[in-house]
């Protein structure tokens, strides 16, 4: 599962079994998870949302709804202009499973600018939302998966194939499916779930205003048509080969692979609005801090029921993952946030291949920000202006960590876990 795919399925809602205020699930939720329109789905939030000061669960809910409908935006911007997926974990802003468009309209370097945009702010609203729910409120919501989606071609209506569910089994066979073959999957959603839910939101507006921190036009108007090939992109006419050559994956076709190492050598972005760079460094550190959280009320809780992420005291396999959690893995998560959070105050120094003695501060590389260049970052002139001596991370103190994960894997527990 990729972690576009987790978060993609999480996006609804959630409560835990602490105390406080209890909170039923408001009818206008109800709406929300299982609205055929996108009229419908949008009444219902603006329901929500003009409740939600006074009620947690509402508050969730709507905090879900914006998180979701972020996503819709993303999707639809990209669909109105024929987005064609590369499905590639090395563009992880770029895996939803969008269908497929036979008129797409022309695509310019400020309109991506803008749907970006538009899909952060979003992103930032349902991270206030979630924010203002008492950490201690008792909130409880039973999802069904496969009754819960976005509008993922803007036609107005949430279809079965548009579902989370069949979502999830769109991103695992690699494009989206018109069949109605997708998993049951329901989930109850708690309070726990809310902190995990914000993180990805804190997670994704990083990405978000990496991308905006830079000048990125020059990779736009060099490679950006392998991601858009019919939207009159400045080489589409001379570069993209007849529908039937392009293959699916990026890795699928000589044409493909050259547009790739285009998109990689033109990765040589001017600085442009240093606050956003500055920024994604504060989203990482409070997806941190709501991963602590999230790991808090989940070892607080006492029931098992239907749990979107267990805690080791909540004994099963989970049926998205296929995978139990045991306090080894819980420990070893929380050492890996310890550690991220040490790279990202400078506290810990990133190792680069060919340099010894020094590492890269990130702490500097986000909050003194100088031109991103990919290729001169990954042989070294790029980040020198960053390396500094002190503590090094380490190979060893990584693998300590990534033994405890056993045969699951690192890398899968941590999409699940955030």
């Amino acid at each position: 599962m990729t972690r576009l795919a987790g978060l993609l399925t999480s996006a609804f809602m959630l409560i835990v079994p602490l105390s406080s205020a209890s909170a039923a699930m408001p009818e206008a939720a109800t709406t929300l998870f299982e609205a055929k329109t996108v009229a419908a789905r949008d009444t219902a939030l603006s329901t929500l949302e003009a409740a939600a000061p006074k009620d947690p669960a509402s508050a969730y809910a709507a905090g879900a709804g914006e998180f979701f409908t972020a996503l819709e935006i993303l999707a639809s911007g990209l669909h109105r202009h024929g987005f064609e997926s590369p499905q590639s974990f090395m563009l992880p802003l770029m895996r939803l499973p969008v269908p497929d468009n036979a008129n797409p309209e022309p695509l310019t370097y400020e309109q991506f600018r803008a749907i970006l945009v538009a899909f952060r702010d979003r992103l930032e609203k349902s991270a206030a939302t979630f924010a203002s729910v008492p950490a201690d409120a008792d909130i409880g919501m039973v999802i069904d998966l496969t009754h819960t989606g976005i509008d993922l071609n803007e036609d107005g209506t949430i279809a079965p194939d548009e579902s989370m569910a069949a979502i999830i089994a769109s991103l695992s066979r690699g494009g989206i499916s018109s069949d109605a073959a997708a998993p049951t999957l329901t989930f109850r959603f708690d309070r726990a779930d809310g902190f995990w839910l914000q993180g990805y939101a804190e997670f994704l507006m990083a990405q978000a205003d990496f991308w905006l921190a830079h000048d990125f036009r020059s990779t736009f108007d060099g490679s950006f048509h392998m991601l858009f090939p019919r939207a009159k992109l400045p080489l589409q006419d001379i570069l993209v080969p007849p529908a039937g050559d392009m293959g699916s994956s990026i890795f699928a076709s000589e044409w493909r692979i050259a547009d790739f190492i285009s998109l990689v050598h033109l990765v040589n972005w001017p600085v442009v609005e240093p606050e956003r760079r500055q920024a994604a460094r504060r989203h990482l550190l409070e997806m941190i801090r709501l991963s602590r959280e999230d790991w808090k009320a989940i070892r607080a809780e006492t029931d098992n029921d239907r749990e979107w992420l267990p805690g080791p005291q909540q004994k099963g396999e989970n049926p998205l993952t296929g995978l139990e959690v045991g306090e080894e893995q819980v420990q070893a998560w929380l050492a890996a946030l310890t550690m991220a959070e040490g790279l990202l105050e400078g506290r810990t120094l990133l190792p680069h291949f060919r340099i010894t003695g020094k590492g890269i501060n990130m702490k500097r590389f986000f909050d003194e920000p100088k031109n991103f260049d990919l290729v001169l970052s990954i042989t070294g002139p790029a980040i020198a202006p960053y390396l500094e001596s002190g503590k090094i991370l380490t190979s060893d103190d990584f693998d300590q960590i990534q033994r405890q994960f056993g045969g699951g894997g690192f890398l899968t527990f941590a999409l699940w876990f955030n």
